[in-house]
């Protein structure tokens, strides 16, 4: 079973995220801050990280960086999902280290044909 670590520190869009990945076959692994998320992606190394931009103490940009800078495996897919979608934002996160890019709100019935384009 492949496991997805979602980094988001919105109750409501955590309950979202994990409630459609697991009805789907997904194991998840929740965080919800930055740091956490960090530790995480080290420590459990998942086959695909969902990260949220706007996060209470580090922003997913940095994390991101980070989790491509640390132990954790460099070829993790990460995913940016954000309600930021100003022009250059999509840009930024993928010089940050994401691969991939989902604005908010997610479209319950398009976001696992956006997330598995990510998961081979």
């Amino acid at each position: 079973m492949k496991r997805i670590l979602i980094v988001e520190d919105n109750e409501h869009n955590m309950y979202l995220i994990n409630f459609i990945l697991e009805k789907n076959g997904y194991e998840t692994i929740k965080a919800l801050n930055g740091e956490e998320g960090i530790v995480l992606a080290m420590k459990e190394k998942p086959d695909l990280i969902i990260m949220d931009i706007q996060l209470p103490d580090i922003n997913g940009l940095e994390v991101t960086r980070r989790i491509r800078k640390s132990k954790a495996d460099g070829t993790i897919p990460i995913i940016a999902i954000t309600s930021y979608a100003m022009s250059g934002d999509r840009d930024k996160a993928l010089e940050a280290g994401c691969t991939g890019y989902i604005e908010k709100p997610i479209n319950p019935d398009t976001i696992m044909a956006e997330i598995e384009e990510y998961l081979v």
